[in-house]
């Protein structure tokens, strides 16, 4: 680590000293064929491997020098400092968990406070389920009407993707707002850790997107080209006013060296989720990229304008993605299609994140064993490749990049 700030993030590729995981939990097993719509799931992993897949994922983390975090265990020191701090949550937890009953509300207290802050953490994560609550009786007209759901609160499957939720840039974060309500509870554990945890309170870390707001970003669509570009897309799940906003607090806060954010507009639908199943650095000249996205682009350049300095510049520019990346990284760059560019392969590799990789440092990254076609693609460019198994990981729609949070990377030295 170069300084002591608690955040240092200013490259997809610099060498990864602390990340951010959550291994797949309870929550998992409260999925079912029914619920898959609901909690954004297009299928059900088997939690007994997932686990094993994910213990790999963060080993392999580890065994490169790696500080491996987790989201539960950090949500758990932050309320563990003061009883204040830990009922709050509980009632928020509660809340936005849409408990709409007084009496129901007092009870899920009451059970959540039978466990340790750990165990607690972990249950609200899972769900919780109408029957886990014996000692509580049905009375009122909405909870006799409401009686065939089986969960009194949610589970939160997608936690695993620790990407979303929050995102680092600099030396500060976005807290996100999510566009489901389903994913939106997850903030709730982040905004907790930044606020309480002594790894971070009173750490002066900037707030650069809050989950208050009243429009959506997610992490997978923010991409840090450099200390100097971030690249936002806008998306099935970033809004661009949220664009706009992130680009006024970064553009105009003084400590920082960003001088331009990118918005990369690409189309709404399940396969290009984020930007970050689009295309992802993996070493200074080079990027993973889904083959439908060769085509021109609409980026929006945002810069302070020079002419008025408080305000934002907004300048349209309809050209490739290599184009555009040469254009803000000031080199020559690779774009090393997905599935190498057949039309079975590339739609059969993305739709298990082959261009979604991890990048641990310069031309090192970590991708899933099942794209077998795009890692092969990689080796022949000199990428060095940890190889990590994925047969139910994969099942959510998501990769290495999708499962990790870096807190602290270094500096590249160019």
């Amino acid at each position: 680590m170069q300084n002591d700030r608690a955040l240092n993030v200013t490259s997809e590729i610099g060498k990864l000293r602390t990340v951010l995981l959550h291994r797949p939990g309870e929550e998992i097993e409260n999925l079912t064929p029914d619920l898959l719509e609901r909690l954004l799931f297009d299928d059900i992993p088997y939690l007994k491997v997932a686990r094993e897949e994910h213990d790999i994922f963060a080993k392999t983390l580890r065994d490169a020098g790696v500080e491996v975090l987790y989201l539960e265990e950090l949500a758990a020191e932050a309320i563990a400092t003061d009883e204040k701090v830990k009922m709050a949550f509980i009632h928020q937890f509660i809340e936005e968990a849409n408990v709409l009953s007084e009496s129901l509300h007092e009870a899920l207290v009451r059970y959540l406070l039978s466990f340790d802050n750990k165990a607690m953490v972990d249950k609200m994560m899972a769900g919780i389920r109408k029957e886990e609550l014996k000692d509580y009786h049905r009375d009122s007209l909405y909870e006799l009407v409401n009686v065939t759901y089986p969960f009194v609160c949610d589970p939160m499957p997608n936690l695993y993707f620790t990407r979303d939720p929050f995102a680092t840039i600099g030396h500060g974060i976005t807290l996100n707002h999510m566009r489901t309500e389903t994913r939106n509870r997850e903030t709730i554990f982040a905004k907790y850790i930044f606020e309480n945890h002594p790894r971070f309170k009173n750490k002066n870390i900037p707030l650069w997107f809050d989950r208050g707001e009243n429009t959506s970003i997610e992490g997978g669509d923010e991409l840090i080209l450099s200390k100097h570009v971030v690249a936002v897309g806008i998306s099935e799940r970033t809004d661009s006013m949220s664009v706009e906003k992130l680009a006024k607090r970064i553009l105009f806060n003084e400590e920082t060296q960003f001088n331009t954010i990118l918005a990369v507009h690409i189309p709404s639908k399940r396969a290009f989720m984020h930007l970050d199943t689009v295309f992802t650095q993996i070493d200074y000249d080079k990027f993973t990229v889904h083959p439908e996205i060769f085509g021109p682009l609409h980026v929006y350049s945002i810069t302070r304008d020079p002419v008025n300095p408080s305000q934002l510049k907004t300048v349209e520019e309809i050209d490739t993605l290599e184009n555009i990346l040469s254009k803000y990284l000031n080199r020559k760059i690779t774009l090393i299609q997905c599935g190498g560019g057949d039309e079975i392969a590339a739609a059969r590799e993305q739709w298990n994140d082959g261009s979604n990789t991890l990048a641990i440092a310069p031309g090192e990254v970590i991708v899933y064993s099942r794209n077998y076609v795009t890692n092969a693609l990689l080796e022949k460019h000199g990428i060095k490749l940890h190889i990590i198994p994925s047969s139910e990981l994969s099942r959510g729609r998501g990769g290495p990049r999708c499962m990790s949070m870096p807190l602290v990377r270094d500096e590249l030295q160019v």
